[in-house]
């Protein structure tokens, strides 16, 4: 309704009447403190008959009377039905149950042939073959004991002749070096070639280059151009 004086909900917003605002003042209430389904905790709700039990009564079955499966029937003992198959089937022996006469061998030790059928065998015999009478090689040669010593600052003691003493220079390898280097020198014709001229590259670095003299230069005659006349951007301004 409008107030006293006021615009009605058509007037003021082009609707039949204004929607409540009924979030003002609420509390917010977070989704994960909801609970699923509130309705389910409120009020009364299906209320089943519970759970049944086992029970031996005869409620429990179709038949109004418990009826038995085997009823009228004759009680059987199986150890008796049993013993009565085994008596008749021994009837059936015409005598006693066959014995061997001997029984098996069994072998009076390791490696040996005794009961067994094709007896030994002469491949798997432990006797030695024949061989040949043995010649033992001719001896070694015989040579002196070592010596003994470790043969540092004692003569006669190596396999070898001892090493005959002989002095070598001091600059001996300086000496032959000089003596190689003035064999060279003598066999030199001369001081080693050497070219006057500058060294050039075989391609030139500059690909344009040319030692021919150039042409002279071509002078353009220039020709004079007559400019257009002056004209004044506006026409001059009469005085009034």
């Amino acid at each position: 309704m409008p107030a006293e004086g006021g615009k009605t909900d058509m007037e003021r917003i082009g609707l039949f009447s204004e929607m409540e605002y009924i979030t003002v003042g609420d509390k917010y209430v977070s989704q994960f403190n909801r609970p699923f389904n509130e309705s389910a905790s409120k009020n009364r709700q299906i209320l089943p008959g519970g759970s049944k039990e086992m029970s031996n009564l005869q409620a429990g079955y179709f038949d109004p009377h418990f009826v038995r499966i085997f009823e009228g029937e004759s009680y059987v003992n199986p150890n008796q039905v049993r013993r009565r198959y085994m008596m008749e089937e021994a009837k059936k022996n015409l005598s006693k149950a066959f014995l061997p006469s001997n029984g098996e061998k069994k072998p009076c030790g390791l490696g040996s042939y005794y009961g067994t059928i094709g007896g030994p065998v002469p491949f798997f015999s432990a006797q030695s073959k024949p061989k040949e009478k043995y010649e033992p090689p001719g001896k070694n040669l015989y040579t002196n004991p070592g010596k003994k010593g470790t043969g540092y600052g004692y003569a006669n003691i190596t396999i070898g002749k001892q090493f005959s003493h002989s002095s070598d220079l001091y600059d001996a390898a300086k000496l032959n070096n000089k003596k190689e280097n003035e064999e060279h020198r003598r066999l030199l014709k001369g001081t080693a070639f050497k070219l006057n001229l500058y060294p050039r590259e075989y391609f030139d670095t500059n690909p344009y280059m040319s030692e021919k003299p150039l042409p002279p230069i071509k002078k353009v005659e220039k020709k004079e151009t007559v400019g257009n006349p002056f004209k004044p951007s506006s026409p001059g301004k009469k005085a009034s």
